[in-house]
């Protein structure tokens, strides 16, 4: 573990290791953070709200914000804490993803280099600096899943986290203890959308670190329990407003391998 607090910043870097399945329960911290992993793809809740991270994003958690982490694959873990008079103005006040660019990512590894740990503190407060600056411009990415507080429903949301290919809204209502009809008044009322929207969502969010680790979109579809390629890219085009290989493209600097 690496640990840059012994100097005096706004910014603190931190690198921890995890191994697939790791998970941190609910916690909070009187800084913000800046989670972000260099390698591998993690699961991040906070504000009743569920993000799946692969290494070219992050999410942004306020001071005081109780959050969870899990390690859907090993994990390395390269996150900032920010003070909270130094908050990069354009994160605001509730948790919320951004795309990390090349030039973020590099400044956050040179951070965290043992090396800099050798420098004088004025060198060490420009470059922390240049990266309070830089975090202010990132892009922000809205593509997030609410989540539920009822329990029932809780449940069925979970096991489609699981099984993104379940189907079955009546199975998922009986597994959960709820009748259909409660589970989709539920799902209005706490999600704000049908719970078979909600799946699709959680398919389309599931596909994200799928796509980006290369992975083709035939090979993702079939996966995530679409009978065709091009069903699953229009329901992708539907939800997040491009194709696929656009947005890993776009996003990444990399493009997927198309279906035969």
């Amino acid at each position: 573990m690496v640990d840059t607090r012994r100097h005096a910043s706004a910014v603190h870097v931190l690198a921890r290791n995890f191994i697939e399945g790791d998970v941190i329960p609910a916690h909070a911290h009187p800084d913000g953070q800046f989670v972000h992993a260099v390698s591998g793809v993690m699961e991040i809740r906070a504000d009743r709200r569920l993000w799946v991270v692969p290494p070219q994003r992050a999410v942004w958690i306020p001071p005081g914000t109780a959050h969870e982490f899990r390690a859907r694959t090993p994990v390395l873990l390269r996150t900032l804490y920010i003070a909270s008079d130094r908050t990069p103005p354009h994160f605001g006040q509730l948790a919320g993803g951004f795309v990390v660019t090349a030039l973020v990512r590099e400044l956050i590894l040179r951070a965290i280099d043992p090396a800099v740990l050798n420098w004088d503190s004025a060198r060490i407060l420009r470059l922390h600096a240049l990266l309070l600056d830089e975090l202010n411009d990132l892009p922000s990415d809205a593509v997030m899943l609410a989540m539920p507080s009822d329990p029932r429903l809780v449940r069925a949301c979970e096991q489609i986290l699981d099984s993104p290919s379940v189907a079955d809204i009546d199975e998922l209502a009986r597994s959960s203890g709820a009748s259909t009809r409660t589970l989709s008044r539920l799902a209005r009322e706490e999600l704000g959308c049908p719970l078979s929207v909600w799946r699709q969502q959680a398919r389309i969010v599931a596909a994200l670190p799928m796509l980006i680790a290369g992975e083709s979109i035939l090979s993702t579809a079939l996966s995530l329990g679409y009978e065709t390629p091009s069903a699953f890219t229009a329901m992708f085009k539907r939800l997040i407003g491009t194709t696929p290989t656009a947005f890993v493209a776009e996003r990444s600097g990399s493009a997927v391998r198309p279906e035969r």
